[in-house]
């Protein structure tokens, strides 16, 4: 059984709590993602969405200036590098999320996507029905 230390990716870009809202949606343009991570001295402590930057930034006419801190979510589903990509896609559907940190001892050491779980042939089913899930109108909130 595959873990989700083998699919992850480990090069994570992420903001640290001085970081402003303005300069996470130019980490997510710069690097094509949707997410960033929020980390205080190797802690993660938050993640912003792209989701949370219109949500809770823009239509909540919040300056770009704004801490990250302000408009991140703080209450965070995790995942331990050595859990299997079964559980990682479990969790992600449970949850309705897509990107799920990688964390060991309360330290950032990845983070695993729906999109890493469809590409690995041990879990393509499990990121199915995590994706089925995620979509399922019935659970939108």
């Amino acid at each position: 059984m595959q873990t989700v230390h083998e699919v992850m990716t480990t090069d994570v870009e992420y903001c640290t709590p001085v970081d402003n809202v303005y300069e996470a949606a130019v980490k997510m343009r710069d690097f094509n993602v949707g997410a960033i991570p929020i980390v205080d001295h190797g802690q993660l402590i938050g993640m912003i969405t792209d989701r949370d930057l219109v949500v809770r930034g823009i239509a909540a006419k919040r300056p770009g200036s704004t801490p990250v801190t302000e408009v991140m979510s703080d209450k965070l589903i995790t995942i331990a590098p050595d859990a299997s990509v079964q559980e990682a896609a479990k969790k992600m559907a449970e949850h309705q999320i897509r990107r799920l940190p990688v964390v060991e001892h309360g330290r950032l050491v990845g983070i695993v996507s729906l999109g890493d779980l469809a590409v690995n042939r041990d879990s393509d089913e499990s990121a199915g029905h995590a994706l089925t899930e995620i979509s399922n109108p019935d659970f939108l909130h």
